[in-house]
């Protein structure tokens, strides 16, 4: 049983591999932060403005969902990861698309793509806000 155990033990590559992935990888999007609070919380996990505070787990979520955003090439290699829930959103937010950061927020943003040959996606982030409210 050991020898099989062993013998599979290469299919255990970490998921996260594609996550963390260093920042300047020039294939993927082309993220611009919409305000200076939001590159803030991506690089640094705080805001530095005392009204804008979130909980570690919504910092977590919304630099996950920044990474992705970085790794994607075009809007649609974010589609097949289900947790994120990407979609375009509608009504006085026509133009802009969301992935949420936890059951709570969502991150939006506007995609800007070229016809160039190689294609370029500009992801501009314009805020992280609540859902719900």
């Amino acid at each position: 049983m050991n020898f099989l155990k062993k013998q599979f033990d290469y299919l255990r590559i970490p998921f996260f591999i594609f996550i963390f992935a260093p920042r300047n990888n020039k294939s993927g999007m082309e993220v611009t932060f919409n305000e200076d609070y939001l590159k803030r919380l991506y690089t640094d996990g705080e805001t530095g403005i005392k009204k804008l505070r979130f909980q570690p787990q919504i910092v977590r979520g919304y630099q996950k969902a920044v990474k992705y955003l970085i790794q994607a090439k075009r809007k649609e290699d974010l589609f097949p990861f289900k947790s994120l829930h990407f979609e375009a959103l509608h009504g006085d937010k026509e133009g802009r698309y969301s992935v949420k950061a936890n059951d709570q927020y969502r991150v939006e943003f506007t995609l800007t793509e070229t016809e160039d040959v190689p294609i370029v996606t500009i992801c501009n982030i314009m805020e992280l806000s609540n859902h719900y409210k």
